[in-house]
C-alpha cells in the first residue's frame, strides 16, 4: 500500500489522504484550506492526483476542512461513490451549500473565486452512499472499510481500511472526552500497520471536562454581570449544539443562570440542529434519557433562533445583557464578524472562544492579543474581555490522543501525524515515541510512504 498526503500537513485544514492499494486509489477526506488569503488560495490549486482515477472516497465527518473540496473531485471526473455515515451525508450538504453562499458573498465584495456551484453540489450529493458504524463494506475490489465512532461531531468516524492483508486507520478528527450528546470515542483497534492521526491539540491539555459547566456558568455570569454583550463564535456543527445543551441545563433545569436574551444567530447551525433531532439513535445515554423524559435539548426559555437576515439585524435593537452565539467558529466569516464590528471595542462586552482558531483567522489574532484588528475592512480596537474554554473543544487533547493511539491491544507499527501546526504535531510525536515506543512521523504536503 502507498500513502500520500495532500492537505492538513503541518497545518490544521485541508485534510486529504490518498491510499493506493490492490490496484485501486481511494481518498479519505477532501477538505478546504482555511485561514488567511494565502491558505485559502490553495483551494484553487490542482490536485496532485487525477480525480478520475479514484475508485472511492471515504469521508470521516462533515466539517468544511474535511469535505469542502469534494465538488472539485466531481468536476475533475470522479464518478465513484463517496462513503460516510447517514448524519454526515446530510450535514455535508448543508456545509457545502453554506460554503457556496460564503464564496458568492466574497466574490461580490472582494472578487474572490467561486470554486463550484449548486449543480456541482447536487452531483456530489448524488454520489454519496451511507455507511453506518461497524458495517464492513467493500468500497473497491479487495478494499474493505469499517467506520468507528470518533466522538468528534455528530456522525463523525475514523476509518479502518483493510487491503493486501494489511490494515491501517485514518483518524479524521478525534473527539474530546465526556462530550454532551455524543457517545465516547471508540478505541483504535490494535495490530495496525499504520495510523494516520490528527494532532490539533497535540501539545496541550484541556481543562477538566468535569468543570465544563462550571466554567460556562462562571463566564456567562461574569459577562451578564457587566451588563454587556457576550459574543460566542461557535462552529455550527457540534460546538453550537453542545453549548445549547449546557445552557439549557444551566438555565432551565438547574436554574443557575438568570434568564437573558440568547440568540442563536447562525442559519447553518439552526439547520444542523434539525439534523440532530432526526437521528436520536446517535445520542449518548444521558441525552437519550432526557429525550425519553420529554426534554427538548436544543430549546429553552430565552433562546431565539434568528435564521433570516432581518431577524439577525433585530438583535441590535435588544439592549444588554444578552448572549449572541454566531458562526463562523474561527471568525473568518459569517454573522459573528458583524457582531464583532459592533461590540469588540466596548469594555463591558466579552468574547468567549470555545474552539480551535487556525493561524491567520480573526479569532486567532484576537486570541493572541492583536489590536486593532481588521473586521470587514475596518480597523477595530479590541477593548472587550477575551476569554477561552478548552474543555469545549471538539478535539481531544494530547492525553486523549495518546490513549486513543495506544488502543486496547497491540500498538500500531507506525503513526503519521497530520492536521496540526508543527509545534503541536512535533510534541505529540515525541510523546508517542517516548511514552509508547511508536515510530511517529510528522507529515509534509505531498509526502509519499509505503505502508
Amino acid at each position: 500500500m502507498r500513502l500520500s498526503f495532500h492537505g492538513a500537513a503541518r497545518e490544521v485544514t485541508g485534510s486529504c489522504n490518498l491510499l493506493e492499494t490492490a490496484g485501486h486509489k481511494i481518498l479519505v477526506d477532501c477538505g478546504m484550506f482555511q485561514g488567511g488569503q494565502f491558505n485559502e488560495a490553495k483551494n484553487q490549486d490542482k490536485f496532485l492526483f487525477n480525480p478520475a482515477e479514484l475508485s472511492a472516497v471515504v469521508v470521516t465527518h462533515s466539517h468544511l476542512d474535511h469535505v469542502g473540496r469534494l465538488p472539485l473531485l466531481i468536476k475533475g471526473g470522479f464518478t465513484g461513490f463517496i462513503y460516510a455515515t447517514p448524519p454526515t451525508v446530510e450535514l455535508t450538504r448543508l456545509i457545502l451549500e453554506d460554503a457556496l453562499e460564503v464564496m458568492t458573498y466574497n466574490k461580490s465584495h472582494f472578487g474572490s473565486p467561486i470554486l463550484y456551484d449548486l449543480a456541482d453540489i447536487g452531483r456530489t450529493m448524488e454520489q454519496f452512499k451511507s455507511m453506518d458504524y461497524h458495517r464492513i463494506t467493500e468500497i473497491a475490489p479487495g478494499i474493505k472499510v469499517e467506520l468507528y465512532d470518533a466522538g468528534h461531531i455528530f456522525g463523525s468516524a475514523f476509518a479502518r481500511v483493510k487491503a493486501e492483508g494489511k490494515q491501517m486507520i485514518f483518524s479524521g478528527d478525534i473527539g474530546n472526552v465526556n462530550v454532551p450528546i455524543l457517545r465516547d470515542t471508540e478505541m483504535a483497534p490494535g495490530g495496525m500497520e499504520a495510523i494516520v492521526c490528527e494532532s490539533t491539540y497535540g501539545d496541550r491539555l484541556h481543562e477538566s471536562t468535569d468543570k465544563r459547566q462550571e466554567l460556562i456558568e462562571k463566564m456567562v455570569a461574569g459577562a451578564i454581570g457587566r451588563g454587556g454583550v457576550l459574543m460566542i463564535p461557535s462552529f455550527s456543527l457540534e460546538r453550537t449544539q453542545e453549548l445549547l445543551y449546557d445552557l439549557n441545563d444551566l438555565v432551565e433545569r438547574k436554574k443557575k443562570l438568570p434568564r437573558v436574551p440568547i440568540f442563536l444567530d447562525s442559519p447553518l447551525a439552526i439547520k444542523a440542529t434539525r439534523v440532530y433531532r432526526k437521528y436520536p439513535q446517535y445520542y449518548d445515554e444521558e441525552a437519550t434519557r432526557l429525550i425519553n423524559e420529554g426534554e427538548d435539548l436544543f430549546q429553552f426559555p430565552g433562546l431565539e433562533m434568528t435564521e433570516t437576515k432581518e431577524q439577525s439585524k433585530r438583535i441590535n435593537e435588544i439592549l444588554g445583557p444578552k448572549i449572541i452565539i454566531a458562526g463562523a467558529g474561527m471568525m473568518n466569516g459569517g454573522r459573528i464578524v458583524h457582531h464583532a464590528l459592533r461590540y469588540l471595542s466596548d469594555e463591558k462586552n466579552t468574547l468567549l472562544i470555545i474552539g480551535y482558531q487556525a493561524a491567520g483567522t480573526l479569532g486567532r489574532k484576537i486570541l493572541e492579543g492583536e489590536s486593532p484588528v481588521d473586521v470587514m475592512g475596518e480597523r477595530v480596537r479590541v477593548r472587550c474581555q477575551i476569554k477561552a474554554i478548552g474543555a469545549l473543544s471538539a478535539h481531544g487533547d494530547q492525553d486523549k490522543l495518546l490513549d486513543w493511539v495506544g488502543g486496547e491491544t497491540a500498538l500500531p507499527k507506525k503513526v503519521y501525524l497530520n492536521h496540526g501546526e508543527p509545534p503541536a504535531s512535533e510534541a505529540l510525536a515525541q510523546r508517542l515515541t517516548g511514552d509508547l515506543g511508536v515510530k511517529a512521523t510528522v507529515v509534509n504536503f505531498g509526502l509519499e510512504v509505503d505502508v
